[in-house]
């Protein structure tokens, strides 16, 4: 059995190192695009909030797009624009939710202060902007302005739940997660795919891919954050049992992985392909 956990971790490990070229690269592109703001004052603030992290939507919009032939630098830029809005949800959720810590750092908002957290993240919306007007191709803009609507949505639903007093559906909560985390995920695919020029059939099917991927990254991070402070997920045991909730977590989780995996054969059979396929297994098998 601990033959099995070591595997399993060796092939995490393995992963993440496959993983880390597409990652370098993000960065590179990022550190140039803050360049551009290295007059302002949020430049130092946005360094220190986009620093860290594993870069899963955008490696995922890069892979998407290698698997239908595009390798060349058109996608980093829609890859840094959706990893600012992943650092923009960020600072409002960790605002919203009153964070004391994110995994090793002190949150934005601790660090800069709550106004400057609101400014910083406006100055982020106004940063992708700026990067969508230099597509030629308006889905990209459309794209992103979709998703961010989704997350708002999506983070007021949550807001606005009790736990101590609203029975959440099983039903309501994927829809929160599918909103509030998925949407990014879908979207970041999806973007892939459309710089690529892939046809109607794989672009659904990268975008069905990552909106798979997201509801099952966001199931294994309630897991992993399982009696924390998160309202939507604890407003299942008023309908659940807290066996029931956790079990029912992981085997959704599951089949959202798998689900996602079923939507690549519509896509052809390469190694950014294979790649794809992996972080469907890497989603649910993280510890974080």
């Amino acid at each position: 059995m601990g033959g099995g956990r070591e595997d399993r971790a060796l092939s995490l490990e393995s992963l993440e190192e496959r993983m880390k070229s597409y990652a370098v690269r993000v960065d590179s592109a990022l550190a140039r695009e803050l360049k551009l703001y290295a007059h302002s004052r949020f430049h130092d603030p946005l360094a220190y909030a986009t620093e860290g992290g594993k870069r899963v939507r955008p490696v995922m919009l890069m892979l998407s797009a290698e698997a239908l032939g595009c390798k060349d630098d058109r996608v980093l830029g829609a890859a840094v624009a959706v990893e600012l809005l992943h650092t923009e949800s960020i600072i409002h959720d960790d605002v919203i939710d009153e964070e004391k810590a994110r995994r090793a750092k002190v949150p934005f908002h601790l660090k800069y202060g709550y106004s400057a957290s609101l400014l910083s993240a406006d100055f982020v919306f106004a940063m992708i902007l700026a990067i969508a007007a230099r597509y030629d191709d308006k889905r990209i803009a459309e794209e992103v302005s979709s998703a961010a609507l989704q997350m708002s949505e999506g983070e007021y639903s949550e807001l606005t739940i009790d736990p101590q007093i609203y029975k959440l559906t099983w039903d309501e909560y994927i829809r929160i997660v599918t909103e509030k985390t998925a949407s990014l995920f879908e979207t970041s695919a999806k973007l892939g795919a459309l710089i690529a020029g892939g046809d109607e059939k794989e672009v659904q099917a990268l975008a069905d891919y990552g909106r798979c991927i997201g509801i099952a990254y966001q199931l294994k991070d309630d897991l992993l954050d399982w009696r924390s402070r998160d309202k939507v997920s604890l407003g299942l045991l008023k309908t659940h049992s807290e066996s029931e909730v956790v079990g029912k977590m992981a085997a959704q989780a599951q089949s959202y992985a798998e689900e996602a995996k079923r939507m690549l054969i519509h896509i052809p059979r390469n190694e950014a392909t294979v790649l794809l396929e992996d972080i469907s297994d890497f989603s649910i098998l993280r510890q974080r």
